[in-house]
């Protein structure tokens, strides 16, 4: 997977793109926590991104169900601690939803400040129950925090995936745009975030997700 790094205008523009669906390897979250990295130096606001029709597809399936139980164990883990990450990064964090997101995607949807979709025939969502998947505590924090009360039974519990209207409705998303638009709204949503006072944005960020962030800390660190 290619990870691209752009900065301009104080704006970090992180792109991913396998050239298919956007699945998740170890390299990549690699490749995106370099990124982040390198961001932090120089940037005021980051955008995360996908590519034209997936934002992310979730965890490569090849590692997942392969015969290395490390391997998948470490790539769980990678995107996991990501998830953490994006959560708690005091700068603006937006998300251009490009298209799918499925699983460890949806996660990392949620972990983002602002997330903006586009209109079209894609599927965002977690079907960890549908492949017999038991959430933990740091999934159920975060998904508490951000998806819709309403919608959290289909959602969580019975693995309803949605369309991008429904995603806006449960909290997956927060706006649409035309499709093919989600990055040009992404960064203007960064520019006007990152325009706020550095040190008021991250305290007031960091203080309204405090408990869910002490779950999640908790849980991810205690188990590994």
């Amino acid at each position: 997977m290619n990870v691209n790094l752009d900065i301009t205008d104080d704006l970090a523009l992180i792109a991913l793109d396998d050239g298919k669906k956007n699945a998740i390897t170890t390299e990549a979250v690699q490749a995106i926590n370099e990124a982040m990295d390198e961001a932090d130096k120089e940037a005021k606001a980051f955008v995360l991104a996908g590519r034209p029709g997936s934002f992310c597809a979730g965890f490569d399936m090849a590692t997942m169900m392969g015969d290395d139980p490390e391997a998948a164990l470490k790539l769980a883990l990678g995107g996991t601690k990501l998830v953490l990450r994006l959560y708690e990064e005091p700068k603006p964090v937006v998300a251009a939803c490009t298209g799918h997101a499925f699983t460890i995607g949806a996660f990392w949807l949620l972990a983002c400040d602002t997330r903006i979709g586009e209109a079209g025939n894609f599927k965002l969502g977690f079907n960890e129950t549908a492949m017999g998947m038991k959430l933990g505590p740091w999934c159920l924090a975060i998904m508490q925090s951000r998806i819709n009360t309403s919608y959290q039974a289909q959602t969580i519990t019975q693995a309803r995936l949605h369309n991008p209207e429904h995603a806006v409705r449960a909290g997956i998303l927060d706006e649409l745009t035309a499709e093919g638009g989600s990055i040009e709204a992404a960064l203007t949503a960064a520019a006007t975030l990152a325009a706020y006072p550095a040190e008021a944005y991250a305290h007031n960020k960091l203080a309204l997700r405090s408990e869910v962030l002490e779950v999640m800390r908790n849980d991810i660190y205690r188990a590994h």
